[in-house]
């Protein structure tokens, strides 16, 4: 009995253990709605961003529910990665919610396709750094690590060649910390000129904001170098690290 009796408060204090861990755990939302071009990749971005979820010991809840965006629920997150999202996602209630959850210290990861997003919202296009403005056919380009000493970058080559889509921008914000800038001479497309970054951070209105132009094959999900590029991203977002090194 008395044995019955141990393993029975044992089970139960293991169970709590494990729920009281779980219940700790850091969460994001990935949002990945569209209202313009769907990229076939975000089915690739979901599954590597719930690898590295499982990898860090966080969680990471999948939307395309814009309704998702109210402060009950936003309140629970310590980042909103907004994954290849495109077009006009939120409505005005939405957006408010959304800046609300910004200025109260939350994170904002934009990848890829998050900056072909709300353009008739101009505190986003502040939020996110930049807007899209076309692209040229993917291709490889050379991309060129600005500052060496940052989550993000610390593990870059000097010069880093890959294939992508490569975005031109318009409205960028001079208010950016650029991380990569892409060399317009070693591609066929830009129209930036020199001044032609494809990631940066900043600290916004209370919150913290990372963008990567990468993202748009589905390859890029698997590749070790873009994953811990945006891994160090959201991590800065999430408030776990500084973006400084």
């Amino acid at each position: 009995m008395y044995r019955n009796l141990i393993s029975l408060l044992l089970l139960i204090f293991i169970c709590c253990t494990n729920y009281s861990a779980f219940a700790k755990k850091k969460k994001i939302l990935v949002f990945c709605k569209t209202s313009g071009f769907h990229h076939s990749s975000i089915k690739e971005g979901v599954i590597a961003l719930q690898k590295l979820a499982v990898a860090h010991k966080f969680i990471a809840d999948t939307t395309t529910d814009a309704q998702k965006f109210n402060p009950a629920n936003l309140k629970q997150y310590v980042a909103v990665v907004f994954l290849n999202t495109t077009g006009d996602v939120l409505n005005p209630q939405q957006e408010k919610a959304f800046e609300a959850y910004i200025k109260s210290g939350g994170g904002f990861v934009g990848v890829h396709a998050a900056t072909d997003t709300e353009f008739d919202w101009p505190w986003y296009g502040k939020l996110v750094g930049a807007y899209f403005v076309k692209h040229p056919a993917q291709q490889f380009a050379d991309l060129k690590v600005i500052n060496a000493k940052t989550i993000a970058t610390a593990h870059l080559p000097e010069t880093w060649n890959r294939k992508d889509e490569w975005y031109n921008f318009k409205d960028i914000s001079p208010d950016i910390n650029i991380l990569l800038n892409i060399d317009e001479n070693s591609y066929k497309g830009g129209s930036n000129g020199a001044n032609h970054p494809m990631a940066w951070y900043h600290d916004f209105e209370g919150g913290r904001a990372f963008y990567t132009g990468l993202g748009h094959t589905a390859e890029s999900y698997t590749d070790p170098l873009f994953l811990q590029h945006l891994w160090a991203g959201m991590q800065y977002a999430m408030g776990i690290k500084k973006m400084l090194l």
